[in-house]
């Protein structure tokens, strides 16, 4: 646990009690302050008290006297569709907003560091696609060259669940636009931004205030290095405001499919390989195409912003190349389940948007697709392009009646419903080469609570298949 400083003896509402509003609460009462607890859910509130919290409801008699400080899990609304009534609550009342992203950051920007040998560093990856991989990626990358790393955010811990940083270490942090947007404080060493597609509109009001988000972490978090993904105009656009000149190695460019040029510091991937050019010279090429871990032009392209950090964080090539090699990938994200017979088993329950699941059917060549759950505006219409792999689809869930009109018609496809019909269904009629892959397209929230449950539930099918 990381203690929070700067509160001690002051009252503290915490909105929210899942993983990451319990760990402030911790974190506050560790460094002095006096938490109040409250979340709309009655057993959320049951489980906080039974460890000895307060529960506190903001808005009945008087609920901010004495406040300080408001600090809300990033789930809960703030801004977009409309804010949640204790957030404006506060605001009225003239009491700062923060999250546990903020408290990190002012928690551990401490006279003590002027102490390490090696000042910590602290990597934040944020985009809509990739971030987690990427963030697991570089923290594989150092634990496997005996540098001390630990990870969290948006994966794995919760920031102020990590543990005091020592001497040399480097802090790996996953942040989503729900992070990035409210924290009051944003001061990482090295920014990544992956890439831009549609998703959360309802919560920032559009695609602008979408981007807005993910870029305050560059234009407010002012990181001595940043590592950003140029696919999309948005990346070049935040590249060229951030860099002063031609050859400004503070910016590295990233890029999977398009060779970049220049004298700017360059990663990029193609046709499987991966360069690095710096000041208009080759410094390494990578063969990307036998790393089991990182399948498919996506993963490549997580594997160039890993690259990118590791280099600036002082990793020669040879010792990041052969880190990729023992990377085994995330669940639910391009993970290879098993194999029967010469046909694979892929779980991308992650992809639920169009933008990954076109990323998870470009990765593979011959297709039994599993597709469906609670679909998002325009359903699976931007995929029609990309399912020329696609030999037959198997569709579940809510939307799957709505998934079969948008198929061309030249895809076989069968309404399924549910996940075993879909995945027995599908391992019947596969041949040697296909690949079984779920890559939803869609939210799981119809017939799970989340994406790990509805990828734990077609891993399960698939392994008492195959034995």
């Amino acid at each position: 646990m990381i203690p929070v400083p700067g509160y001690e003896n002051q009252q503290i509402i915490v909105l929210g009690l899942g993983r990451s509003g319990l760990a402030t609460a911790r974190a506050l009462l560790a460094g002095g302050a006096e938490p109040l607890l409250w979340d709309d859910s009655p057993e959320a509130r049951a489980t906080a008290s039974a460890e000895g919290f307060t529960i506190h409801d903001p808005l009945k008699h008087d609920g901010f006297r004495g406040v300080s400080l408001l600090v809300t899990s990033p789930g809960i609304p703030h801004l977009y569709p409309k804010p949640h009534p204790v957030i404006r609550a506060a605001w009225q009342a003239g009491v700062a907003v923060d999250n546990d992203i903020g408290l990190f950051f002012r928690a551990i920007a401490t006279s003590e560091w002027a102490d390490f040998d090696s000042p910590p560093k602290v990597v934040c990856v944020t985009g809509s696609n990739g971030k987690s991989t990427t963030t697991a990626l570089i923290h594989h990358i150092l634990h496997a060259n005996d540098r001390p790393s630990q990870m969290g955010g948006n994966i794995g811990r919760g920031v102020l669940d990590l543990d005091p940083p020592e001497d040399g270490e480097v802090i790996v942090l996953e942040l989503s636009s729900y992070q990035t947007d409210l924290a009051r404080a944003l001061t990482p060493d090295v920014a990544v931004f992956t890439n831009l597609s549609p998703d959360h509109l309802d919560r920032h009001g559009g695609m602008g205030g979408y981007f807005a988000a993910k870029r305050r972490l560059f234009a407010e978090g002012g990181p001595d290095r940043a590592v950003i993904g140029v696919d999309e105009d948005e990346g070049w656009y935040l590249a060229n405001q951030l860099a002063e000149a031609q050859g400004d190695d503070r910016v590295i460019r990233v890029s999977s499919g398009q060779k970049l040029t220049g004298m700017d510091w360059l990663v990029f991937a193609r046709k499987g390989f991966l360069a690095e050019w710096r000041k208009g010279k080759q410094i390494a090429s990578v063969d990307l195409r036998e790393i089991q871990g990182l399948p498919g032009a996506h993963n490549h392209q997580n594997a160039c912003f890993a690259w990118a950090v590791c280099r600036t964080l002082g990793l020669a090539p040879k010792a990041i190349e052969a880190a990729m090699h023992s990377f085994k990938g995330l669940p639910h994200r391009s993970q290879l389940v098993g194999e029967r017979a010469g046909v694979r088993f892929v779980n991308d329950s992650k992809a639920t948007n169009v933008d990954s699941a076109e990323k998870a059917l470009l990765a593979f060549p011959s297709i039994r697709w599993i597709a469906g759950g609670m679909g998002k505006d325009g359903g699976i219409e931007a995929l029609k392009p990309h399912l020329s792999a696609v030999k037959k689809a198997y569709l579940i869930g809510h939307s799957a009646r709505d998934f079969a009109l948008q198929l061309p018609p030249d895809i076989p496809h069968e309404i399924c419903e549910t996940m075993a019909r879909a995945v027995a269904q599908a391992a019947t009629e596969a041949e040697p080469g296909d690949t079984v892959l779920l890559a939803p397209a869609a939210a799981s929230f119809d017939q799970y609570p989340n994406f790990e449950k509805r990828g734990d539930d077609f891993t399960a099918l698939v392994k008492a298949l195959i034995g």
